[in-house]
């Protein structure tokens, strides 16, 4: 039976907002003057101060356990509590009722930077955090080159950490909460901050952390980082613990709420199209519709990675127009073109006299786009040379990761996964005989 590594029961954490403090009453003399230049306010009139007192709940009723070498996800929207919680456990802030049960040395990182002295540079400051984490200076100067090695801060070591970027300031508090062997590992969405090859490096190090059987809590909205990572996640929402599962449950359970509607309503996306100042074209585009479609091909209102989307283009013809091509590409947030779908790449062409509308079906199967916003424009003419109308930017859409699907990191997804095969040989034999290599 594992070990248990905290153990949270009934904690509620409670804010007084409004409240008043000791010194109101002293500066209520200057406040009121400047409401009177700023407003023209009457100093006889009521102070807006008064009677604003609330209570606001951060957090109510949370329990749960985690064991010793669990690999913890903690996700939820802004405002959830999840840094509220991360506070109490790590003993920064005390909670309003329950409690926290801690089994081992816990080493977190909620902020970047957190426990620095910006006057002291970054030496003294890794032996500050390292003693306040209860090391003593033995264990901290045979770690030293380690740490010091790991965040990349060599030349700007007896630096005051003041003059240290945003990065800096977070790859050193990493590389100290990291190294200081903390039986349990708190971390705060920390890992935004740096570059990719950094995320890529903490990453690997929580791994590491995390195969010598420690404990790890990770704080992060990038759900694909949960998914790599973590093998359970807690979803918590206005302060209350709204699921405790396997990662890939919660997290279909979280983004099913952030879309904003279910996917039992669905909803097909139509755009008009603007046919100003196009009276001399033969040809026009009248409308785009994209309708998402689920894993069996029904209509829903959020499009997932490796599901189906059916695009329709209205047309209409304002002079005859002979064998023309119709093209839809589609272009990540950066410019870059990443899908074409058209008539002529099927051998199909247009044919419609004055005054005649035409709608075009497409249909993309298992879009295996990396998850984030992408622009369609619309293309019509006759190919090579002639271009009869053109839509650059005739409407946009989301496409969201599915838990079910994708278990890695966005940092290493590209931006159209292909399907493949791949074989694995071990030995003498091949567990894939379809591949034409020798």
């Amino acid at each position: 039976m594992s070990k248990l590594a905290l153990r949270v029961d009934q904690i509620s954490k409670s804010y007084q907002i409004g409240k008043s403090d000791p010194y109101a009453k002293m500066r209520k003399p200057f406040v009121d003057l400047a409401k009177r230049v700023i407003y023209g306010r009457s100093p006889l009139l009521p102070s807006y101060e008064k009677n604003n007192e609330s209570l606001f709940w951060a957090l109510k009723d949370i329990s749960f356990e985690v064991k010793h070498g669990e690999t913890v996800g903690i996700i939820g929207s802004n405002g959830a509590g999840k840094s509220t919680l991360l506070k109490i456990l790590s003993r920064i802030t005390k909670p309003t009722s329950g409690y926290a049960e801690i089994h081992g040395r816990l080493g977190s990182l909620l902020e970047v930077g957190t426990g620095f002295h910006p006057e002291l540079t970054g030496r003294e400051n890794i032996y500050l955090n390292a003693t306040i984490l209860g090391l003593d200076r033995r264990e901290i100067a045979r770690r030293f080159d380690e740490i010091v090695a790991f965040a990349e801060i060599d030349q700007f070591l007896d630096t005051p950490v003041k003059f240290y970027s945003s990065g800096m300031h977070m790859r050193l508090a990493f590389s100290v909460s990291a190294h200081l062997d903390p039986e349990i590992l708190i971390l705060d969405e920390v890992l935004a901050v740096g570059d990719a090859a950094f995320q890529k490096k903490c990453m690997g190090k929580m791994e590491g952390v995390a195969k010598e059987g420690r404990t790890v809590l990770l704080v992060s909205h990038n759900i694909a980082s949960i998914l790599s990572f973590c093998d359970r996640c807690l979803l918590l929402n206005k302060g209350r613990l709204a699921a405790d599962g396997d990662a890939v449950s919660v997290a279909e359970i979280y983004q099913e709420g952030q879309s904003g509607v279910a996917d039992s309503d669905p909803k097909v996306n139509e755009m008009i199209i603007s046919a100003e100042n196009k009276k001399n074209q033969k040809a026009i585009f009248r409308s785009i519709a994209l309708a998402p479609l689920g894993r069996h091909g029904e209509l829903v209102a959020v499009l997932r990675v490796g599901c189906d989307m059916e695009i329709m283009v209205s047309i209409e013809a304002i002079k005859p127009i002979v064998e023309v091509s119709v093209i839809v590409s589609i272009f990540e947030a950066t410019g870059n073109r990443v899908i074409d779908i058209g008539t002529a790449l099927k051998g199909d062409y247009l044919t419609l006299g004055s005054g005649e509308e035409a709608q075009i079906h497409f249909t993309l199967h298992n879009i295996l786009l990396k998850p984030g916003t992408y622009r369609v424009s619309l293309w019509m003419g006759r190919p090579p040379t002639e271009d009869i109308d053109v839509v650059t930017k005739a409407t946009e859409f989301n496409i969201e990761m599915d838990p079910r699907r994708i278990k890695y990191p966005h940092q290493y997804l590209s931006v159209y996964q292909c399907e493949f095969t791949h074989s694995i040989i071990t030995g003498n034999a091949s567990k894939n005989a379809d591949s034409v290599l020798n």
